[in-house]
């Protein structure tokens, strides 16, 4: 593509181009040709446009001589100043803003996916990987071809791979390259995790959302986001794209799906100007839930839709009652973009837990071992409120928090544990560059204000897999043993490397290792 044709697509012109040092040659640098984009100085090839996008630990301004040394034809980014002497190394396109201006050169570098697509954005504090794979299995049982990007998983028309990369939610450039990779194989309906920093750093920028869903907002990632006002202000701006006027290919009818039995209902409702769908288990709703039965094996329970005379049984492999408010936003959903209330439940009764959530370890042990996501003091407490009641013995856990992340949420982590648990260990989650054994003392004062004892009541053990070891090897027939944290993910960060870790596995070894048979294990 032409760089000036590229340039075109930003809402106002840059603010400077710079050509070797000089302002006399901007017309010669609008006519390069530019054969893709590059945010990493690392990933640049001949012919690219490199985006200096600043990053937690560095700022690509700085890597301008790399980026022209690897072929790259031009750079973007916001002011040079204190980061670059004359003469420049490669032409120099200045922006006001470049995350946006990221946003929507991907956009119109892929062209426009989104245009031609259904998007539907997710976002919450829990629950957003899990419901975006509950709508993709909806819609996907009723025959319309699908794309998905969580957390956990992408998708695209049935082919699916874990997401490894350690993002919700990707970088713009691979957001709309996905999108387009999802409309080229005939995707019609695509589901985005719309995580708070992927709202607040315009990642989602460019995917013209139709339909904007909102699982819970409580209080995370404070360390990016200062306050939570600020966290629940990035959420709402998932519905501020949610644009009833907007015109595309295929007919479209935007709509804010909202939580009628949480507190960003009425925070969340000022922020929309497209029509709002409420859903709610004990709040009157559109959308409600009118019988409930919670089991060890799954859920049952009705729903009442807006245009239905009697309300309509849903039954899931899903459990706990927090999975039900799962299951109703994306029953919204689906029932929106013109799904029956049977297909709807035919949809939901072959969905399955996504990996890594309330997801079973068996190797014959006769304790139930379960790995999952939980790492906010709400989802913890969530998923042990919906274990208690399904274990006979002693509930164990198995957690930590991450560090350089939400320094607040420990001491309230470990209180939660020690109201709500028999035993648990304190290990690491992914400390990073924040000394380990601190995190760890900073979780277990909160356990302790709650009056717990360490060395009768908890560990403290910063090896996740001794710590692992350890909970198991002290389990007993009937008890459960809850791994929280870690989820699908697939690698543990210390320092600043990505050590491989899977959860999963390292359970089913340690099981092993205490001679339990693991040929009937489910992984």
């Amino acid at each position: 593509m032409i760089l000036k044709t590229l340039l075109a697509a930003l809402p106002s012109p840059p603010r400077a181009i710079y050509p070797g040092g000089s302002l006399t040659e901007t017309a010669a640098v609008e006519q390069l040709t530019i054969s893709q984009l590059a945010y990493d100085s690392r990933r640049v090839e001949p012919g690219m446009l490199f985006i200096a996008v600043p990053g937690v630990h560095t700022d690509g301004r700085r890597f301008l001589t790399e980026a022209a040394a690897r072929g790259a034809v031009a750079a973007l980014g916001e002011s040079l100043e204190g980061f670059a002497s004359s003469p420049l190394p490669l032409p120099y396109i200045e922006v006001a803003e470049v995350r946006s201006a990221l946003a929507d050169l991907a956009a119109a570098f892929y062209g426009y996916p989104a245009r031609q697509l259904w998007t539907i954005g997710v976002t919450g504090t829990d629950g957003k990987t899990t419901t975006c794979n509950l709508i993709c299995t909806i819609l996907e049982t009723a025959g319309l071809a699908t794309g998905l990007m969580t957390t956990a998983n992408f998708k695209i028309k049935g082919e699916e791979w874990e997401n490894t990369t350690r993002q919700s939610t990707l970088e713009a450039l691979e957001i709309q390259a996905l999108l387009r990779r999802m409309l080229d194989a005939g995707v019609t309906h695509a589901v985005i995790e719309a995580t708070s920093h992927g709202l607040e750093l315009a990642r989602v920028r460019g995917c013209e959302f139709d339909v904007g869903v909102v699982t819970n907002i409580t209080s995370e990632h404070l360390d990016f986001h200062g306050t939570v006002e600020n966290y629940r202000r990035a959420k709402a701006r998932l519905f501020e794209m949610l644009d009833p006027d907007r015109r595309k290919a295929l007919p479209t009818r935007p709509a804010a799906v909202l939580n009628r039995d949480d507190s960003s209902f009425a925070f969340l409702r000022s922020f929309c100007r497209a029509p709002i769908l409420d859903y709610g288990i004990d709040t009157p709703a559109s959308f409600q839930v009118t019988e409930l039965e919670l089991g060890a094996a799954g859920t049952r329970f009705a729903v009442r839709f807006p245009h239905e005379s009697q309300p309509v049984p849903m039954a899931t492999r899903l459990v706990g009652r927090f999975n039900v408010s799962n299951c109703l936003a994306a029953i919204t959903v689906a029932y929106h973009l013109g799904l029956s209330p049977t297909q709807i439940a035919e949809g939901l009764a072959r969905a399955r837990s996504v990996n890594g959530r309330m997801e079973h370890v068996i190797a014959g042990q006769p304790f139930s071992v379960i790995v999952d996501y939980a790492h906010t003091p709400d989802s913890l407490q969530k998923v042990l409120t919906t274990l208690r009641p399904l274990t006979p013995g002693r509930l164990l856990l198995v957690f930590g928090s991450a560090g350089e992340r939400d320094v607040q949420k420990r001491p309230t982590m470990g209180a939660v544990a020690a109201q709500m648990t028999d035993f648990f260990v304190i290990t690491d989650e992914d400390p990073r560059e924040e000394d380990r054994l601190k995190i760890l003392r900073e979780i277990a004062k909160g356990a302790i204000a709650a009056g717990k004892q360490e060395g009768r009541d908890f560990l403290c053990i910063a090896d996740r897999r001794t710590a692992i070891a350890t909970a198991l090897a002290a389990a007993r027939p009937g008890d459960t043993v809850l791994l929280a944290g870690k989820g699908h993910e697939q690698s543990i960060i210390v320092g600043r490397e990505k050590l491989p870790w899977n959860e999963r596995q390292v359970a089913l070894e340690e099981l092993q290792r205490l001679g339990y048979d693991s040929s009937t294990s489910t992984l």
